[in-house]
């Protein structure tokens, strides 16, 4: 017997069904991942002195899988490591070799899973490559150190549950620097001028001016002189275009497209393509390779010759420029490029259509466009700019017959002649504000993380899923914008850090990781180099830098209500707060999304109990307040004012005395539950709203807390209470 030791079930399940009936008896076994990783405590995780050991733990919950491992394995004749083809699934096979004792494993890697990739590997089984496991091993040390040194600083400067990292740090830096920019942006007013034309024989032919006027005098000139003056056209050329394919997908450009045309995030992306290599539907989705065998070249021939014809046909060979490529050495690309739909599910149909497309399409002719701009002008000795229309027709559609979302749609223009006369219709202006440089989408970060050399294919969807996460960034419309907190990390990092958040820094500490993998570098001396000066850093700024929970004061507009003092800017959990500088517990006004809520005048009265009612905001976020608050009186304890949360998804500023009377209607009394004569009550906490009975709380996911009624509530109650740790775990 022969054990094939793989990472996922899914993986594992499609490999048996090949190896059936082969004549060799084979069991396959998953790893389900990672079976050993290094303890939550770096003191424990990593010695330091003694050339950065690292201390591996087996992971929570993965005993029984090592112990399976480990007693299939004294059964077997052989043990072959079939773990993904990467750096990381060298490490994982490596570890299963060290956790399960096994003697003399063999690895074999396939780049897809198919019958024949898989037949093919087997027949060259090779030893445990130790320079790939060790690079995998010094990006976790190094990320470890880094991670653990720096959120420990940020913890004590800044505030307690923050963190930072060796990759996540400078994304987060690229963020700010664009946000910097739209916020310094000053915008200029200009005007797009339109003209109505028609041609000698009655067709519209619709101009516009090819300068944009930033003076309205000037804007006024040329409406004037378009006006009153005859029309010709002064120019027509036309240019034939070429658009080649673009190369067979890498990990990035995946995700790139899959955000801009499916609207996939790059970790649900990753997440479908894991799913379609494990069936055996695509080759491994890692990849930062443009290249394709010569057998799928050969197979994608085939079909377009077969499908489309010998002049749709153009055999490419894309080259990779990344030195590293050679880990993966292939693109994403069908296993087999005669199945045109695959997939289980919507999300995997629509994913496996984009790389099937995509790779064939690269193998197709260049497609051939006809663009044709025509300009006009006025015959007056008084010129004003030219106005210009642009048409577009497709002579050859080429790849585009199989991508056919990447085509434009035709612009057919009049025929027209140079010096034939136009008829002015009308002339109109449409003013504009110029607008500053969009923010980030995710996929526009995965490109320029891969420009700027910062992290590899592997990383580029956890980078932006722990940005989030951690609540440094959020997505509005799309894009991706640095919260408060985000900035006040951003900023410390930069500068008491910048030289490890830099792109030169952090591009060259991955090529040092590659030179590690490819035998050029060693482990001990990369990371002894970067980590004594780094160490030194974190030592001096331990000492000298202040903490910066304050963030200044506030704009002097910002008076105490309670008592005039000046307002301090602070940082909170949810991101920045006013408070008053001589009682913290008083608040001012602050500014919500360039709204201003004033917190020291009421919105309106309390009908029942003639108290005012305010919008504050406090350290947790906005809230409404019944009645004033007391004045501080030496030795007496004072009770204070009813509060509640306004819920996230309104804006503080719109809030009417309804809505405050809605919020403070909680906690609710819904009644007593018959079957143990316990109050039951529903209310809002820090993790939601939800209803309690006798300390038994269950969370309302659909369920509106001020309405929800008892008979609703004792049906919650009775339901089986999930384990603790169950919504995270399915998470």
């Amino acid at each position: 017997m022969k054990l094939l030791i793989v990472e996922s079930p899914s993986k594992a399940k499609t490999i048996s069904k090949y190896l059936a009936g082969n004549g060799e008896r084979y069991e396959v076994v998953a790893s389900v991942g990672h079976i050993r990783d290094l303890p939550k405590s770096n003191k424990k995780a990593i010695d330091i002195e003694h050339d950065f050991a690292p201390h591996y733990e087996i992971s929570k919950g993965k005993e029984k899988v090592v112990h399976e491992i480990e007693q299939l394995a004294k059964k077997a004749d052989e043990v072959l490591l079939a773990t993904d083809p990467d750096r990381e699934g060298e490490a994982i096979a490596w570890h299963v070799a060290q956790a399960a004792h096994l003697k003399k494993p063999q690895r074999v890697v396939f780049h897809e899973i198919t019958k024949d990739a898989v037949a093919e590997a087997l027949l060259h089984p090779r030893s445990i490559d130790m320079r790939l496991k060790e690079a995998q091993e010094a990006r976790r040390v190094l990320d470890r150190l880094v991670g653990y040194d720096l959120s420990g600083l940020i913890w004590k400067k800044v505030r307690y549950g923050l963190s930072a990292g060796r990759v996540q740090s400078p994304a987060l830096r690229i963020l700010m620097e664009r946000e910097r920019e739209i916020r310094a942006f000053v915008p200029e007013t200009f005007w797009v001028i339109s003209a109505e034309t028609k041609t000698a024989d009655k067709k519209p032919l619709p101009l516009v001016c090819s300068e944009e006027p930033r003076d309205k005098k000037e804007v006024e000139r040329i409406l004037a002189l378009g006006q009153k003056n005859p029309w010709q056209i002064t120019d027509i050329k036309e240019t034939e275009v070429k658009r080649a394919p673009r190369a067979p997908f890498t990990t990035s450009t995946l995700q790139q497209t899959a955000s801009s045309r499916l609207g996939f995030s790059p970790s649900r992306t990753m997440l479908v393509a894991q799913k379609l290599y494990e069936a055996g539907l695509i080759t491994y989705m890692r990849t930062d390779s443009t290249t394709l065998s010569g057998q799928a070249i050969g197979q994608i021939s085939g079909l377009v010759r077969k499908e489309y014809g010998e002049k749709y046909l153009e055999v490419r060979q894309y080259h990779t420029k990344s030195k590293n490529a050679q880990e993966a050495h292939e693109a994403i690309r069908p296993t087999s490029v005669a199945r045109a739909s695959a997939g289980h599910t919507d999300e995997q149909k629509r994913l496996y259509q984009l790389i099937w497309q995509r790779a064939v399409a690269s193998q197709m002719a260049d497609a051939k466009t006809l663009r044709t701009r025509v300009t006009a002008n006025i015959t007056s000795a008084e010129k004003i700019p030219d106005f210009t229309v642009n048409g577009s027709r497709i002579l050859f559609d080429g790849w585009l017959r199989v991508d056919p979302s990447a085509q434009q749609d035709d612009v057919i223009l009049p025929k027209v002649a140079a010096g034939d006369a136009l008829t002015l219709v009308d002339m109109h202006t449409d003013e504009k504000q110029t607008q500053p440089p969009a923010r980030y989408s995710e996929a526009g970060l995965v490109k320029e993380l891969e420009a700027r050399g910062i992290g590899r294919p592997s990383t580029y969807a956890s980078i932006i899923k722990t940005l989030l996460d951690r609540g440094y960034v959020e997505k509005v419309d799309r894009a991706l914008k640095p919260t408060d907190t985000g900035d006040v990390v951003s900023t410390f990092l930069e500068n008491n850090f910048g030289h490890y958040v830099s792109d030169s820094f952090t591009a060259e500490m991955e090529n040092e990781l590659d030179e590690i993998a490819s035998g050029e570098k060693e482990y001990v001396p990369v990371l002894s180099a970067f980590y004594k000066p780094f160490t030194k850093e974190i030592q001096k700024k331990s000492k000298s830098s202040k903490k910066i929970t304050d963030l200044g004061p506030a704009p002097a507009q910002f008076k105490c209500p309670t008592c005039g003092a000046a307002m301090i800017i602070k940082l909170g959990k949810n991101g920045k707060f006013l408070s008053c500088s001589r009682f913290p517990d008083c608040t001012g006004a602050l500014t919500l999304e360039g709204k201003e809520i004033a917190t020291d005048k009421p919105i309106g009265t309390d009908p029942s109990s003639n108290f005012p009612i305010f919008v504050k905001i406090g350290r947790f976020g906005p809230y409404v307040q019944l009645g004033e608050m007391p004045k501080k009186v030496k030795g007496q304890k004072a009770a204070k004012p009813k509060m509640a949360s306004i819920p996230k998804t309104k804006d503080p500023s719109t809030v009417t005395v309804e809505d405050a009377l809605k919020y403070l209607s909680l906690p609710r009394t819904l009644g007593i539950d018959p079957d143990t004569g316990k109050e039951v009550v529903a209310s809002s906490g820090r993790f939601g709203p939800y209803i309690v009975r006798d300390g038994d709380f269950r969370s309302l996911k659909t369920d509106d807390v001020y309405t929800i009624g008892l008979e609703r509530a004792l049906q919650i109650l009775r339901e089986p209470k999930k384990p603790r740790g169950f919504a995270r775990k399915k998470k």
